[in-house]
């Protein structure tokens, strides 16, 4: 091989080199910020109700999550991996007696937290996001898919979406009170709004 095939080759290879390594370098990891919030709404035969957390006075989640993000010249061009786990007692209303019953159905005794875990990640423009990953509720795992946007901030990412989901299909029954005369609906809408920074 030539001198100056050789001085190309070096040059190629340094050039591959420092792309690699640029590529590895703009991968990051990310922690969920205690500012995020979350929240479970529905229905029932007396009024609509929602539960969130943090909830009330409270101004920090007690939900934890780590994400490998890349993020370049402040556009987000990869969701590696994503995972988050969120005490589901730390998901309050207003009312005590509401809670008690929800946590029942959600068995709060046997599976204290709801979790996420993304599978993977499609780019549908440089604001939108579709996830698909595995939600656990009351033990039962089911993949969705969850379209949300995202924000690159100065610290990281932020993440709004929201998804549609029933009790039946993550194994709990609609909870009732007061003797049955109170029905909540099947459905519910869990939202979140959350930052890894």
């Amino acid at each position: 091989m030539s001198k100056m095939n050789i001085t190309k080759f070096k040059l190629l290879a340094f050039i591959a080199f420092f792309g690699i390594a640029t590529m590895v370098t703009a991968q990051k990891s990310y922690k969920l910020d205690k500012t995020s919030t979350f929240s479970v709404a529905g229905t029932s035969t007396l009024h609509d109700w929602e539960m969130t957390s943090p909830s009330g006075t409270e101004k920090t989640t007690a939900a934890t999550g780590t994400a490998n993000l890349t993020i370049a010249d402040s556009k987000l061009t990869a969701i590696e991996a994503l995972s988050i786990s969120l005490p589901v007692e730390n998901v309050k209303s207003h009312k005590k007696s509401m809670d008690k019953v929800a946590y029942t159905t959600l068995k709060t005794d046997k599976h204290p937290s709801l979790k996420y875990v993304l599978k993977s990640a499609h780019k549908v423009n440089e604001t939108t996001w579709e996830l698909t990953g595995t939600y656990t509720i009351a033990g039962t795992n089911k993949v969705l898919k969850t379209t949300v946007k995202t924000t690159v901030t100065k610290d990281g990412l932020n993440l709004q979406g929201s998804n549609k989901i029933t009790f039946t299909e993550f194994g709990m029954k609609s909870p009732t009170a007061m003797l049955g005369t109170i029905k909540t609906g099947e459905d519910l809408t869990v939202k979140f709004n959350i930052n890894f920074n």
